[in-house]
């Protein structure tokens, strides 16, 4: 391989390492990986009906949402 092919490849990577570092500290300051009541709601619910009556707790939510903020 000649010397500018080296050069050239190690340009492109450092580059690319470059914007896959900016991405992920800007995923950092955004919040992204902040996952924090998703540990501990899994603490709530051990079993299959207690997270079926979980998932039907907040469609009644979302159901009382739309009937209070319906637009006319």
């Amino acid at each position: 391989m000649d010397s500018w092919v080296i050069a050239m490849m190690l340009g492109a990577s450092i580059f690319l390492g470059g914007i896959a570092l900016i991405a992920f500290l800007w995923g950092i300051k955004n919040g992204q990986f902040d996952d924090e009541t998703k540990m501990m709601n899994q603490v709530h619910y051990d079993d299959e009906s207690e997270l079926n009556d979980a998932v039907n707790q907040e469609r009644k939510k979302e159901e009382l949402r739309k009937k209070v903020y319906k637009p006319e």
